[in-house]
C-alpha cells in the first residue's frame, strides 16, 4: 500500500470541514478491515514514493486515550505530514493501530493500511474504534509492537536497510511479556512460549525506530519502567495535542532533516504553531535531541575559537551520538 500523492490542502480541508459534532469515531465495535488475524501489512516504494519511510502511529483508544486520535483527525494531522515533507523527508507512508486490552477488550488490536494520500490516511485513522474502558494499570501495547515486527513488509528496509518509525502513545506501564496464547488468539499464529517484553522490542528494532510518547501528567507513574526498555527514545508529551508535533520532530531529527532542535522549532513557527506551545514541543524533544548532538547546545568535548582550550568539565560530557 502507500500509492497516490499527498495534498497537504486536501488534507487540511478534511479537517477543517468537520462540524464539531461530527460523528467521528462513534462505532459500536471494530471495523473488520482493521482485523490482525492473520493480516499483514505493506509499505511500498512506488513511481510516486520512491523512495518510502513507513509510520505507525500506535495509539490507546482506551478511557481518556481516545483524544489523541480525535485530535489528530480533526487538527493536527495534516502538520505532522506538513513538517516531514518541508523538511525535506519525500514519502512518509502512515499507518494506524488501535490498542486495548487483549483480556478484556473485544478488540485489543486494530491495524490499518500503510497509506500515502489525504484522504486514505484520514480514512484508516477514522475508521478506528476507540472502544474506551480500561483495565488497570496495564494494556497490550506489547501485541502492537510484535505485529510491526512481523506483520509488515517494507521496502525501505527490505530494499534501503532503512528502518521505519513506530511511535507507541500510551499512558500505563509495558506488560513484562507477550503471552503466546494472545498471539495466537488475535493473530493467528502458533508461538512455543511467552516471549519478554525485551525481546519483542529487540525484534521491532530490526524494522523500526521505536518511540514511546508518554501522556501527559504520566512520568512520575510510569517513565521509569519505559525508561529502562527504551531510554532516551521514551518521551514525555505536556499536551495531547503535541503528539503529531513531536513526532515529526523526532523524525525530522533522526533522519537529518532538522539540523537542530531550533531550525526545528522555526519549522514549527513557519507553519503558524505559536510561540508558546512550539516551546512546549520542543521541551519534549530536548533529550532526544541533546543524545544526537542537536539541542543547539556547544559541544565540551570539541576544541575551537569559541571554546576554552582544556579538557571539558565531567559533568558536561555529551550522551553518544547516533
Amino acid at each position: 500500500m502507500g500509492f497516490g500523492a499527498y495534498s497537504h490542502a486536501a488534507h487540511v480541508a478534511l479537517t477543517r470541514a468537520r462540524p464539531p459534532e461530527a460523528r467521528l469515531f462513534r462505532a459500536s465495535r471494530a471495523d473488520p478491515l482493521l482485523d490482525p488475524r492473520d493480516a499483514l501489512r505493506e509499505s511500498r516504494d512506488s513511481e510516486d514514493h520512491p523512495d518510502s519511510l513507513p509510520v505507525v502511529f500506535a495509539l490507546d483508544v482506551t478511557g481518556s486515550m481516545g483524544q489523541v486520535p480525535r485530535r489528530l483527525a480533526t487538527a493536527t494531522l495534516p502538520d505532522f505530514m506538513a513538517v516531514l515533507l518541508g523538511a525535506g523527508v519525500r514519502d512518509p507512508q502512515l499507518c494506524f493501530m488501535g490498542v486495548g486490552h487483549a483480556g478484556h477488550d473485544a478488540a485489543p488490536l486494530q491495524v490499518g493500511q500503510f497509506e500515502s494520500t489525504a484522504a486514505l490516511i484520514d480514512q484508516w485513522l477514522t475508521r478506528l474504534w476507540i472502544e474506551g474502558g480500561g483495565v488497570g494499570q496495564h494494556e497490550s501495547y506489547e501485541l502492537a509492537m510484535h505485529f510491526a515486527a512481523h506483520r509488515m513488509t517494507l521496502d525501505s528496509v527490505r530494499l534501503r536497510g532503512r528502518r521505519g518509525f513506530f511511535f507507541l502513545v500510551g499512558d500505563v506501564l509495558p506488560n513484562p511479556a507477550l503471552s503466546r496464547r494472545e498471539v495466537a488468539r488475535l493473530l493467528g499464529e502458533a508461538p512455543e512460549r511467552d516471549l519478554p517484553i525485551r525481546e519483542v522490542i529487540e525484534d521491532l528494532q530490526r524494522h523500526f525506530e521505536p518511540f514511546f510518547l508518554m501522556a501527559p501528567g504520566t512520568e512520575r507513574r510510569i517513565g521509569r519502567a519505559w525508561r529502562d526498555l527504551l531510554g532516551d527514545r521514551v518521551i514525555a508529551l505536556e499536551h495531547v495535542d503535541d503528539t503529531a508535533y513531536v513526532a515529526a520532530g523526532l523524525v525530522a531529527l533522526l533522519e537529518g532533516a532538522a539540523p537542530s532542535l531550533s531550525a526545528y522549532v522555526a519549522r514549527l513557527g513557519a507553519l503558524g504553531l505559536e510561540r508558546r506551545r512550539a516551546a512546549r514541543v520542543a521541551r519534549s524533544l530536548v533529550p532526544l535531541a541533546a543524545s544526537l548532538g542537536r539541542d543547539g547546545a556547544p559541544d565540551p568535548t570539541q576544541r575551537g575559537a569559541d571554546l576554552p582550550v582544556g579538557d571539558p568539565p565531567s559533568g558536561l560530557i555529551r550522551p553518544g551520538s547516533r
